[in-house]
């Protein structure tokens, strides 16, 4: 009696030998923890063999297992070649790309219409969030792509380009010369404490007079002249402007720009949004 083989459930065998787990390998495929292991598990059943070693901390794979990811492969790559040739749908499906919310313009809306023009038929999910929260959505396998502000490049990051921070107020605002200095700030903000330790080196004293999760709140705050804030040179609201201090406040650190792609992001659709991405930062 012939019996075939489960494509979906191959395709979250592969995912999860790539990935090394159960969790990222699911966030990558949009579904469930719970059922990519009922794939697996059926798997293993139709074939009557353990394909993945549990017993670690990391997941690997059995020698069934390693014998069959490259069929695995081969087949899905057959099987996604005729759906593609037949349907004429070469490129479709969703890439996450996770970017703070301080560095989405000017370039991320013209990558994203670059990207849209070449792949229409793939849908690209931006998620908004700060550094700390994209690295723990990268993490557990939720964004295929993310940017991030930090001082220092982790493993596996690669540095699109170097920015400094400015201090940014109202336009001909005066809250810069305020004694102690309002600083408007969201709590989870990576650039916060720098700022704070250049107000106390320069012997500055400062008050967090507005603090909140949403940017447009800090933003508000800043245009009504009530707090001064910071953002990367070239980023900041058009509504805001650069304040112009004459060495009255301190000068502030530079940050990079990191760039990481999930080794689960592959094909030529991922691969150009990165080199969208690389080339939109580094004209900055």
């Amino acid at each position: 009696m012939p019996r075939n083989m489960d494509m979906t459930a191959l395709r979250s065998f592969v995912a999860v030998s790539d990935a090394g787990g159960v969790t990222k390998a699911a966030g990558f495929l949009h579904v469930t923890q719970s059922a990519v292991s009922m794939q697996l598990k059926r798997l293993e059943e139709s074939l009557n063999v353990q394909l993945l070693d549990r017993s670690a901390r990391q997941i690997g794979l059995t020698v069934h297992g390693e014998q069959l990811l490259g069929y695995a492969r081969r087949m899905l790559d057959l099987n996604d070649e005729v759906y593609a040739r037949l349907t004429h749908q070469a490129f479709e499906g969703e890439l996450t790309l996770g970017v703070p919310h301080d560095i989405v313009y000017p370039a991320v809306p013209k990558v994203l219409q670059r990207f849209n023009a070449a792949y229409p038929r793939v849908r690209v999910h931006l998620v908004s969030s700060f550094t700390r929260n994209l690295h723990n959505l990268f993490g557990h396998g939720e964004c295929d792509i993310i940017l991030t502000t930090e001082d220092f490049c982790e493993a596996g990051g690669k540095t699109l380009t170097e920015i400094p921070l400015v201090w940014i107020g109202a336009p001909d605002g005066t809250a810069w010369k305020s004694r102690p200095l309002r600083l408007a700030f969201e709590h989870n903000c990576i650039f916060r404490i720098g700022v704070q330790e250049a107000l106390d080196r320069a012997g500055i004293p400062w008050e967090m007079a507005v603090e909140s999760d949403s940017s447009r709140t800090i933003e508000a705050s800043v245009s009504a002249d009530l707090a001064v804030h910071t953002v990367l040179q070239g980023m900041g609201a058009p509504y805001l402007e650069p304040v112009r201090h004459g060495g009255a406040l301190p000068e502030l650190t530079s940050k990079k720009i990191n760039l990481y792609v999930s080794d689960l992001a592959k094909g030529q659709a991922a691969e150009d949004l990165v080199q969208y991405i690389r080339s939109a930062f580094s004209s900055l």
